[in-house]
């Protein structure tokens, strides 16, 4: 995809204050750019959290990755001019967001990653995996990716995967072992659902 020179209010699945940001790639208003970053590729963040991200905020404050440089970053919910389209997000883009860690994540310094987390181009192409430090780490990381990402991949400890999606649909397991493994944690004594 060739890359547009600014992104509008056209590029955007939803504008306003009435709905969270949180999690979501958003695309920040090119005014709010100087001019020598006044390029679309400096308009896409990854949002993280802050009292601005919640629908009709109760504060400003919303902080973001840069999906241009990988740059955390703090914005205005003002500054915001919604949340961005998957299909406007350029290779490099899906990339740079594959290699965020879930809001909350463990500190891995004190935290054992239990996972790790890919997601790929459509050609094949990929960066290094994400480490994840517990099942919900893999589930948040999983919610992030899913509606940007072609496919994506979770691997345990020894690298064998325990989770695949392509283009949104479930891969492994089977949409049959995983309701069953489902409904075995449901019962008491019942098996302990790992991803």
């Amino acid at each position: 995809m060739s890359e547009k020179a600014l992104f509008t209010q056209e590029d955007c699945l939803q504008t306003g204050y009435d709905m969270s940001i949180n999690g979501r790639v958003v695309i920040l208003k090119a005014s709010t750019l100087s001019e020598e970053f006044r390029e679309s590729k400096h308009q896409l963040y990854f949002c993280t959290g802050g009292f601005g991200s919640n629908s009709n905020p109760s504060g400003r404050s919303v902080f973001a990755v840069s999906l241009a440089d990988g740059e955390q970053v703090r914005w205005n919910r003002s500054d915001i001019l919604g949340i961005a389209k998957p299909e406007i997000l350029s290779d490099h883009a899906r990339l740079q967001l594959s290699q965020i860690r879930p809001s909350g994540a463990l500190d891995l310094k004190s935290h054992e990653p239990q996972y790790s987390g890919y997601c790929f181009l459509p050609d094949g192409r990929y960066t290094s995996g994400v480490w994840l430090c517990s099942p919900k780490e893999a589930q948040d990381y999983i919610d992030m990716q899913k509606d940007y990402q072609h496919r994506m991949m979770i691997c345990d400890r020894d690298d064998f995967c325990v989770f695949e999606m392509v283009d949104g649909k479930l891969i492994h397991p089977s949409p049959e072992v995983l309701e069953a493994l489902k409904k075995d944690q449901q019962e008491p004594g019942g098996m302990e659902l790992k991803l």
